[in-house]
């Protein structure tokens, strides 16, 4: 009898409980309000908390009843606040939206002013198309003695190339005639000389000679490549180069013919040549009919390779090089080399690049 009062007692204790709370919860104006009826209700010295501390003292068939009881009382309470929650979130979005507008008159954020020049963008592509293929940068000094810029080169004084590239020359140190590099093949030189094959790089770097005009300028850039071990052939330098000008260039089926040719520094030699169109006013590369040279290459004379201290037979490989200026100038369409270097920010503007930007496909794996 004791137990069934008690239970009694409890039922009527927690419908009006259950009653105050559900209707303080109904009237709850905004979440302030509502956390605090759930902090009353369900926190560590909420009303529903406390009374399930008191559980012990009720004999078992009387704490089962209401344990169970006060679960459900609990979940109940949980699930209505929840509920006028998501009733009030959404009221407070409404009302807000209702009141907030954005001007959409509003000048843009004004765009970036910085540009990445398009020397530093077209190295880069260099850079990440020949890394693919397992090459690795090398770098030299700007001032060269006349040995390394000709003489290792398979170029002695008295070759007819010297007089062909117009060089700056600069005052002697001791015995050794010095000069502006006129091309960046001492870079392949130092490496030879410093470094045991295989050899696989790229040298970009800032050349000088005396020329200036629409296409020469005192100071320009090239690229070059070497590959020294024992099997390379001139059939991996050509599709070296079918490769790389496929891919900095855009075009899958871009035309590609070598033709016989002669540099001091390689043996046998050829010219690069890429399919083009001529007509009308703007030069179109691609499947035409027609050609444009863009680069040299061949295979590594054997008297250069024993200048640098290498067996040529033992060892054979391949170089090419490249104007860096000229193959931008086709790429992005800039008529003038000359206007790389006349520093005029609204040239830079039109023909720079965002640093975000990616306009290689090739970067997009980098």
């Amino acid at each position: 009898m004791a137990d069934a009062a008690q239970a009694m007692e409890s039922s009527d204790d927690l419908d009006g409980l259950k009653q105050g709370l559900m209707a303080a919860v109904a009237a709850a104006a905004n979440v302030a309000v509502l956390d605090e009826i759930r902090v009353g209700a369900l926190g560590k010295k909420g009303r529903i908390t406390e009374m399930m501390k008191t559980l012990g003292t009720l004999t078992p068939d009387a704490r089962k009843e209401r344990g169970a009881a006060l679960n459900v009382l609990k979940n109940e309470i949980a699930d209505a606040i929840d509920a006028r929650q998501k009733i009030l979130a959404e009221a407070a979005l409404t009302e807000k939206l209702a009141h907030e507008s954005i001007d959409i008159t509003l000048s843009p954020r004004p765009a970036a002013e910085g540009r990445v020049h398009p020397i530093s963008q077209t190295i880069d592509e260099i850079v990440t198309i020949f890394a693919s293929m397992g090459f690795e940068v090398a770098k030299g000094p700007d001032i060269e003695s006349e040995y390394y810029n000709f003489e290792a080169l398979n170029i002695p004084s008295a070759h007819p190339a010297r007089d062909m590239q117009s060089t700056f020359f600069l005052p002697a140190q001791g015995a050794d005639k010095m000069v502006l590099r006129t091309q960046t093949s001492p870079v392949q030189i130092h490496t030879m000389m410093n470094r045991k094959p295989p050899i696989r790089i790229i040298a970009p770097g800032r050349t000088y000679r005396c020329d200036y005009d629409q296409t020469h300028t005192p100071m320009f850039h090239q690229v070059e490549g070497l590959v020294i071990d024992e099997h390379t052939h001139m059939g991996h330098l050509k599709g070296c180069l079918l490769d790389f000008l496929r891919a900095f260039f855009g075009i899958a089926d871009l035309p590609i013919r070598f033709r016989p040719s002669y540099f001091p520094f390689t043996e046998p030699s050829a010219e690069v040549d890429i399919g083009c169109s001529r007509k009308g006013h703007e030069l179109k590369l691609g499947n035409y009919g027609d050609w444009l040279e863009i680069l040299g290459c061949g295979m590594v004379h054997p008297n250069v390779l024993k200048n640098c201290g290498i067996d040529p037979d033992k060892y054979q490989g391949f170089a090419f090089g490249m104007g860096i200026e000229r193959i931008a100038m086709l790429k992005y369409g800039i008529p003038d080399l000359r206007t790389f270097f006349e520093a005029d920010l609204r040239w830079l503007k039109h023909y720079g690049f965002l640093p975000i930007d990616i306009p290689n496909p090739a970067l997009k794996n980098g």
